[in-house]
């Protein structure tokens, strides 16, 4: 009853959605080169012909003050927005998070650090702690907007792109970008201009996540079935919905379990930044076999099974050595390179390790994660957890879910047992990269920062949980139900709960051999009495 109840209501929620999508013009599909996603219509406005764009421009600001004239909450609406503050305070635990505040074990810290690191910030001029958060000409439209594929910000001009050549690397031309054509240019948000950040962060390409990398600007069905040009062709808009630029799905605040199934307009919290809010929480139609992997679904993640590996193009940073980074070949830095191009050791950055086709972590995780922040003690006889996950196998809210573990030694304060910051950039004589000094460059961060330190400073070992939820490989390469349930198989480390064929429990299996030979006698006793009772009544 339950069941045919369950499947009239999911195909009510379908028709429902498909009716919205058709009355709103919206499309979950495109042909061949478009990006799919909600209300992605095509424009009303051709930009070309608007005065206020002809130009010249002389700054990005200009650009942005140019398109305020008609968007003129757009601004506004951006300061609300995690993409613009960095900065977020987690309801449940009261910790401040964003990477304003964290301590992270591949670049760092953004503090002292700002003219590098802000250019993948939604802004213009961020270098330092007096930056105007409340500009609204300081908002880069352009980064999320241009469909030209010509608009770069400069790596350390604090989110500027270059409005002059310029070189980066030395000797290598960084071309000036064309503002008219850009803002004349500008269209929706797409795999390309969050891709700009997002598949780049942590320093380079696929360094930081592990199931977002440039492999994604156009990839098959094989590598992601959502965002395949071959597949479903989605724009990263298309999940992770956005209403008045603030942007459903993030890190800091994960949806470790949506119980609220598919989400429809009127219907729903508008959030398609889970996996159920398209698939409900029922996914697996069929029989017997469907509906014992339904049983699965609330204690596992959907991407437990269906992301079997991540970094199946490009190979991810799985380790991050800051300690030995500093060394020189002839006076001079060097970089060591591995058979793929991809640096093993750095003298700015330290050694690393990169591995591909990477089996994920496994975990019990309720979306609840705790951060360890500058001005918390660290146990420096262990691993230290820059973020620590809620959930156990005793938890409902908890499920099974696949992380990239990232790994890293990075300094910490002896005496006081605290994470430091490092000063690494600037044109200051404390910055590391100027002078590889740890001393001065530690000292720096602190003092500027007001953060407690001894002087005293070491290397600890690190661990960075990150939620693996892209690179969905089609269906047929899901795991199959011995990978897991085997003694060896993938969710051998996962800590707590019974999982049948990974776990043995002696009084629990003899239990199970006891009735089974109790049945086995009870079915040969039945077997004797017929036996008998077919010979006498044959005899009589």
């Amino acid at each position: 009853m339950s069941t045919s109840r369950d499947r009239r209501r999911s195909w009510i929620s379908g028709l429902l959605l498909t009716l919205s999508l058709i009355a709103t013009g919206t499309s979950y599909a495109a042909g061949p080169g478009k990006e799919a996603g909600p209300a992605r219509q095509v424009s009303t406005a051709d930009h070309t012909k608007f005065k206020e764009l002809q130009g010249p421009f002389a700054s990005g600001p200009e650009v942005t003050k140019a398109c305020l004239s008609c968007h003129t909450e757009a601004s506004k609406q951006v300061h609300k927005s995690l993409h613009w503050t960095w900065d977020y305070t987690n309801p449940t635990t009261g910790q401040k998070l964003g990477k304003k505040n964290v301590i992270n074990n591949f670049c760092g810290s953004l503090a002292t650090n700002e003219p590098r690191c802000t250019s993948c910030h939604i802004g213009f001029g961020w270098k330092d702690d007096k930056f105007d958060f409340a500009s609204e000409t300081n908002v880069d439209c352009l980064v999320c907007h241009d469909t030209t594929k010509t608009y770069r910000k400069f790596p350390t001009d604090a989110g500027h792109p270059a409005y002059t050549p310029k070189e980066f690397p030395k000797g290598k031309p960084w071309p000036a970008v064309d503002l008219v054509k850009v803002a004349q240019g500008v269209g929706q948000t797409s795999r390309d201009t969050c891709g700009a950040c997002h598949f780049l962060g942590g320093g380079g390409d696929a360094v930081k996540h592990g199931d977002l990398d440039t492999s994604l600007e156009a990839p098959t069905r094989d590598l992601d079935v959502h965002m395949g040009k071959d597949g479903a062709n989605f724009s990263c808009a298309t999940c992770h919905t956005t209403r008045a630029h603030i942007t459903a799905g993030s890190r800091f605040a994960t949806k470790a379990i949506d119980t609220d199934g598919i989400d429809v307009p009127g219907r729903g919290d508008g959030n398609r930044a889970t996996c159920e809010s398209c698939h409900g929480v029922t996914p697996h139609k069929g029989g017997a076999q469907a509906a014992k992997m339904n049983r699965h679904t609330d204690r596992v993640a959907c991407s437990t099974c269906h992301v079997p590996e991540f970094a199946r193009a490009k190979p991810t940073k799985t380790l991050w050595d800051w300690s030995t980074a500093g060394k020189l070949k002839d006076g001079k830095p060097f970089v060591v390179a591995d058979a793929h191009g991809e640096a093993t050791y750095d003298t700015m950055k330290g050694n690393f390790e990169w591995a591909s086709n990477v089996v994920p972590t496994y975990r019990w995780f309720n979306g609840d994660i705790a951060y360890t922040l500058a001005d918390q003690k660290t146990d420096d006889t262990k691993v230290v957890p820059i973020n620590t996950l809620g959930g156990s196998a005793d938890d409902p809210k908890s499920r099974i879910w696949p992380f990239k573990a990232m790994r890293g030694k990075q300094p910490y304060d002896t005496e006081n047992k605290t994470l430091l910051m490092n000063h690494v950039f600037g044109k200051d004589d404390s910055a590391f990269w100027g002078n590889f000094d740890w001393g001065k460059a530690l000292a720096f961060a602190a003092k500027a920062t007001n953060a407690v330190y001894s002087g005293k400073f070491a290397f600890v070992e690190s661990v960075y949980y990150w939620p693996i939820t892209h690179m969905v490989a089609p269906k047929e390469k899901a795991l199959a139900c011995v990978q897991c349930h085997a003694k060896d198989g993938r969710l051998k480390d996962l800590p707590g709960g019974y999982i049948p064929g990974r776990d043995r429990f002696g009084w629990l299996e003899l239990l199970g051999w006891a009735l089974a030979a109790a049945t086995l006698a009870g079915v040969l006793l039945h077997l004797a009495i017929r036996l008998v009772s077919s010979n006498r009544a044959r005899q009589s």
